[in-house]
């Protein structure tokens, strides 16, 4: 099986077609301060597919002509998000991108550029605000490899226990949150789920940062958990939220403003290779070196695919999804069906010895002790008896002196 994922949507062309870039709601001198203007009080529908398509008129203050109400963006038009104060704040992290930090800002403009498509496609999907795509900028700079201090990792910063109830896979061998595709299905359904309960794109964004339950707790303390709805509780209980989650919001909106429109705040045209595979599936434990050989490209293409196989393998005794690069996938499957099983990934069984524990076997074969517990889910690491047999992986493991051990193919 195979399917390829290929959108190339330059930062240019972004900038022609959104409305949000055409109104720069963001700038610095000489370029003219000037936000979107608000729509809440134009009664929006609903976005998606089957929303009603009607004029918008605002004025027209920046010779916008007509805009449909549909394609508006429910976030960055948002009566809260253009507030004098978000203006001011937004505009301290536009400076700060376009002065102090352009190297960076234009290196995460190169990250996005190779998932962009990608992205557009799941929110398009789901009839999302489209400027969801640039929350990635402000949580991990579009780095898949990311890992924030606390623990947050991948593309959208998830958090070990928010993956695992998104049904992302995460443990010592594999980590979707690494994963573009999958982290971006299960941060996109985490959002729709904030913007569920709290019924406010600003509320969802400051509940994805800094978790639902503060956000619950600085509305109820600010007698704004009785009111239906509106962004504009975001501005009543900012100043109880921490400080990330109070910038939080002004980065996201001047994130969108740059990306939205690159070439206009002095950032070079950006033209990354996308995102581009077909997708094969290996019955067993296969390392990614094996992969590559087979589908006859360079490992290095394999891993940056593949980032979510922390250890460089797919996990023994599951049948698995690898991507390789667009038009490779029936050479692979070719190529792979020629390799013994033997010879696809080797393991040392280790048969337990009296008194021993994972810790002591980890330790003898220089593995992690998580590691050893995910290949070997079959055991109760506490209740280990002699004679049982631990499968230890080979990749980056020695072999442990003076026990019996032997190669066994996945």
């Amino acid at each position: 099986m195979s399917r390829a994922l290929s959108r190339r949507a330059t930062l240019g062309l972004v900038a022609c077609i959104s409305v949000f870039a055409a109104c720069q709601p963001v700038g610095l001198a000489p370029r003219p301060a000037a936000f979107p203007v608000p729509v809440e009080s134009a009664e929006l529908p609903p976005t998606g597919a089957d929303a009603a398509r009607e004029p918008l008129s605002a004025g027209d203050p920046h010779g916008m002509g007509e805009v449909e109400v549909a394609s508006v963006d429910v976030i960055l038009y948002s009566a809260t998000s253009v507030d004098p104060l978000m203006r001011e704040a937004a505009d301290v992290w536009v400076t700060d991108w376009t002065t102090g930090r352009v190297e960076t800002f234009q290196t995460y403009l190169a990250r996005m550029d190779r998932y962009e498509g990608l992205v557009d496609e799941h929110i398009e999907a789901r009839a999302l605000p489209r400027s969801l795509r640039y929350l990635p900028l402000v949580e991990s700079g579009y780095a898949a490899g990311a890992v924030s201090p606390a623990g947050a990792t991948g593309l959208w910063q998830l958090m070990g226990p928010t993956a695992r109830e998104l049904g992302l896979t995460v443990n010592s061998i594999v980590d979707e949150r690494r994963d573009p595709v999958a982290s971006t299905s299960a941060a996109l359904e985490y959002l729709e789920r904030l913007h569920d309960e709290f019924d406010s794109w600003l509320l969802a964004l400051a509940a994805y940062n800094s978790g639902p339950g503060r956000v619950r707790r600085a509305l109820r303390r600010s007698g704004s958990s009785d009111v239906a709805s509106g962004d504009h509780r975001f501005l009543e209980i900012r100043t109880d939220l921490p400080r990330e989650t109070r910038e939080f919001i002004p980065r996201f909106l001047a994130a969108a403003a740059l990306a939205g429109d690159p070439a206009g705040f002095g950032f070079t045209p950006i033209d990354a290779e996308p995102l581009d595979f077909d997708e094969v599936v290996v019955p067993d434990a296969t390392s990614l070196d094996v992969v590559a050989r087979a589908a006859d490209v360079s490992e290095e293409d394999i891993r940056r695919l593949n980032p979510h196989y922390v250890r460089g393998y797919t996990p023994h005794g599951e049948l698995r999804m690898v991507r390789v690069p667009s038009g490779s996938a029936r050479r692979f499957q070719a190529n792979f069906a020629a390799i013994p099983p033997e010879d696809r990934l080797s393991f040392i069984e280790h048969l337990v010895q009296s008194g021993e524990t994972f810790s002591h076997i980890a330790g003898q074969y220089g593995v992690p002790v998580q590691e050893l517990v995910d290949t070997n889910r079959g055991l109760d690491p506490r209740r280990l008896q002699i004679g049982m047999t631990v499968v230890v992986p080979i990749t980056g493991a020695r072999q442990g002196s003076g026990l019996r051990a032997r190669r066994v193919g996945g």
